[in-house]
């Protein structure tokens, strides 16, 4: 489900999503530490983080796309 249906984002800003799913063996620190290296490296925000009955955790990520403006120089 791309965040793009639920909220409307601001004119001119267009995002990329990435949806990991994690089990519940993974350690809370594991698991920072995955989304800290993520951050750090690939310029993901955290969206959406939601852990399920069974301990599973659904996390969206999301990053901005940067377009390249085409310019014409005289």
């Amino acid at each position: 489900m791309p965040r793009a249906n639920r909220r409307p984002p601001r004119t001119g800003v267009e995002w990329e999503f990435d949806t990991l799913l994690l089990p519940r063996e993974l350690s809370r620190n594991a698991v920072r530490q995955l989304l800290v290296e993520r951050a750090e490296h690939g310029g993901w925000e955290l969206d959406r983080l939601r852990i399920g009955h069974d301990g599973k955790r659904r996390i969206v990520l999301r990053r901005k796309i940067i377009r390249q403006r085409l310019t014409l120089s005289a």
